[in-house]
């Protein structure tokens, strides 16, 4: 098949926008231009001798903007027609060989509205979670299956302890995958009967979120287990699995709420709003979890509030998802992270629950009520 006349491209394009270190203005200028022709026809601007090609696919720099000392905002449209309406093809053509260079980071993207209709956003979203686990008016609350090594008999004990204390969101903790000591296919039934127990004894219903790992064979085995077994929800780490993949496994193979972990996706040079607010949310999470100021990791406080209100913003098409801020928070500072992450939020805690050993019930249940009365004493109307 010939490929189509350069008179067949649209025109269309979409902003990008990166920051860039450099010492000067110029300096700047130049690394900006460079990723223009880098990100779109990865050639210098005179080896391009079409027309059309110039005109229609050639990366334009819109603008270049002092942000702080040693930064700038270099704000490039790209072509739509280069995406392909794939999302690791956009991924691709917003960052692929730039992601190389030390002196740029991808801040964001005005993504082409026919990849957000492609990728269609979370099933679920946050008023389908609350529906889901009948957590009305507050934060929902998240704990952790841990530490690795445990056997199955274990983790299916600390399932019911957290579901019967009134946890919503019961996760495995993202390490935890197909090992000898707890094989995915005995753990997760195992996990889902403590679920079904806990609902029984207390009247209300808690989500299981089993951690899926592994290659796509295996990660498509392990959503038809799931569903075998009526499990609630789903914890995916789409840095480890691959974007397309991650996309392909919510949309095709897992018809309950997935968690987004961010394991893995540190690596990349890309702002954390973008990637776990956006990015994540896009392709179909609906909850992203990420390390908090208030934890053990070094996010600002800034990035905190970035990532949760990218994660809610407005999106026409595109469910708002649960910022779930992790990472080392404790029960005694429940109060703080409601008050900053808002109601429509998922509060994740794991060690800090876990250490009270014996009392890990009444631990639990103390956090469930701080994140209730802390809820309840905010104003009307702070969702965020």
């Amino acid at each position: 098949m010939n490929a189509p006349a350069p008179s067949a491209l649209t025109g269309r394009r979409f902003e990008v926008r990166y920051r860039i270190q450099a010492a000067t203005q110029a300096v700047a200028e130049e690394a900006a231009a460079a990723i223009a022709l880098e990100q779109s026809v990865e050639v210098p601007l005179e080896a391009v001798f079409d027309a059309g090609v110039r005109e229609n696919i050639v990366g334009r720099v819109v603008s270049v903007v002092p942000e702080g000392e040693g930064t700038f905002v270099a704000r490039v449209a790209l072509a739509t027609d280069t995406t392909g309406d794939d999302v690791a093809q956009t991924l691709n053509m917003l960052f692929g060989n730039s992601s190389m260079h030390a002196h740029a980071q991808l801040l964001d993207a005005d993504l082409p509205e026919s990849l957000v209709a492609a990728c269609g956003g979370p099933r679920f979203g946050i008023d389908g979670m609350r529906r889901l686990t009948g957590a009305h008016g507050r934060p929902l609350t998240c704990a952790a299956l841990k530490p690795q090594g445990l056997p199955v008999e274990e983790l299916a004990r600390l399932c019911y302890i957290f579901a019967a204390a009134g946890i919503d969101v019961i996760k495995d903790d993202h390490g935890i995958s197909d090992q000898f000591y707890s094989p995915f296919a005995a753990r997760v039934p195992a996990c889902q009967a403590a679920i079904r127990r806990a609902a029984r004894e207390t009247g209300r219903t808690a989500l299981y979120a089993p951690s899926l790992v592994g290659s796509p064979k295996a990660l498509y085995a392990q959503a038809n287990l799931l569903r075998e077994e009526g499990v609630g929800a789903a914890l995916v780490a789409p840095g480890l699995v691959g974007i397309p993949v991650f996309h392909e496994l919510v949309a095709d193979h897992l018809k309950v709420p997935v968690l987004a972990h961010p394991s893995y996706s540190g690596s990349v040079r890309v702002a954390p709003a973008f990637i776990y607010g956006k990015l994540f949310r896009l392709l179909g999470a609906d909850a992203v979890i990420y390390t908090h100021y208030a934890g053990r990791f070094a996010y600002s406080q800034a990035e905190c509030e970035s990532i949760a209100a990218a994660a809610r913003a407005p999106w026409p098409g595109v469910k708002p998802c649960l910022p779930v801020p992790a990472g080392g928070m404790t029960v005694e500072r429940a109060g703080e992270l409601v008050r900053f992450c808002g109601i429509d939020s998922m509060l994740l805690i794991g060690g800090s629950l876990l250490r009270a050993g014996a009392a890990l019930p009444e631990r639990t249940r103390q956090f469930v009520q701080a994140v209730a009365d802390s809820a309840a004493a905010m104003p009307q109307g702070a969702a965020a």
